[in-house]
């Protein structure tokens, strides 16, 4: 079948290359790629960040995480196992936890809070959407999608992030604001990975690259459809979060701001009114801790 995949981020992508391996013609259409959308700002960890606390969310990240780990063999991916420290005061397992095997400890910074340790996946958004898109047997066409009838294909499967509440007609979709800012190492380890969103404190995560560390965040309710400039507040604010953690960042490389498309659960179906439109968006903060396993049931739905 003739497939036009909308948007280019990791939901895209994966969705594109599972329908390209069965056998389907596939076009990925977008405004944005790269550098320019929300997956460029993702801390692309493994761990279902606000997509909805579901047996299926459940199922769709332990399936993607397989995934995950197979593509740590190859090193151009982008894709490496680390550590994971998640604060938690609470003695009752995670549910996101499944079959993960995790670990009650305390956590390795200052204060040594209480956490849930693991080994999972991180991707390294600038690696892994090129090695995604190198993977494509046709360039991605860049130009803005405004609606969906005019689009001339058997299959059209929507992977626009927010885009979805206009293309879907969907006001379940909204954004929430992240800030992240990427360091020089200093003294932050590069094989742990530390988040801990306890309390009335904004939300804190480590999670290292290969030569740099990504330090966040923020997430917090936003009504438009771009992002705002980075908060210098905010930057100075996590800042000081990593070092009252007992970590020394190293000089700041870059400062960026992003829009996770939350829904109350990742939309993954066909649309009840067109035939021809199925859905993929919605996956919070969880986009690389679900892509795959969504792009393997848009791939079911569709057929061979």
């Amino acid at each position: 079948m003739r497939v036009t995949v909308v948007g280019a981020g990791v939901a895209g992508l994966t969705t594109a290359i599972e329908l390209e391996a069965r056998g389907h013609d596939v076009t990925v259409v977008a405004e944005k790629r790269g550098d320019d959308i929300t997956s460029s700002v993702a801390g692309a960890v493994w761990f279902p960040y606000r997509a909805g606390e579901s047996p299926r969310v459940l199922e769709w990240a332990h399936r993607t995480r397989a995934r995950l780990e197979k593509l740590a063999h190859d090193p151009d991916a982008g894709i490496d196992l680390l550590t994971f420290y998640e604060c938690d005061e609470s003695e009752q397992p995670p549910w996101w936890a499944g079959d993960v095997a995790v670990e009650r400890v305390r956590a390795p910074v200052a204060g040594a809070p209480p956490a849930w340790r693991f080994r999972a996946p991180r991707a390294i958004p600038a690696m892994h959407l090129p090695w995604l898109e190198a993977h494509l047997r046709k360039p991605i066409e860049r130009h803005k999608i405004d609606a969906l009838d005019p689009i001339d294909a058997d299959v059209i499967v929507v992977c626009a992030g927010l885009g979805a509440r206009t293309l879907a007609r969907d006001q379940g979709v909204h954004g929430l604001l992240g800030q992240v800012i990427i360091v020089e190492p200093g003294t932050i380890p590069l094989d742990v990975s530390f988040t801990d969103e306890r309390g009335p404190a904004p939300i804190f995560y480590s999670i290292p690259r290969r030569d740099a560390v990504l330090l966040g965040g923020l997430s917090v309710p936003f009504e438009g459809d771009t992002p705002p400039a980075p908060d210098p507040a905010v930057t100075a604010r996590i800042l000081d979060q990593c070092r009252a953690f007992g970590w020394e960042p190293g000089a700041v490389i870059r400062e960026r701001t992003g829009l996770r498309p939350v829904r109350a659960i990742p939309r993954v179906e066909r649309d009840s009114i067109d035939p021809r439109v199925i859905h993929n968006y919605g996956h919070g903060g969880a986009g690389y801790t679900l892509a795959f396993a969504c792009a393997e049931d848009v791939a079911s739905l569709i057929g061979s």
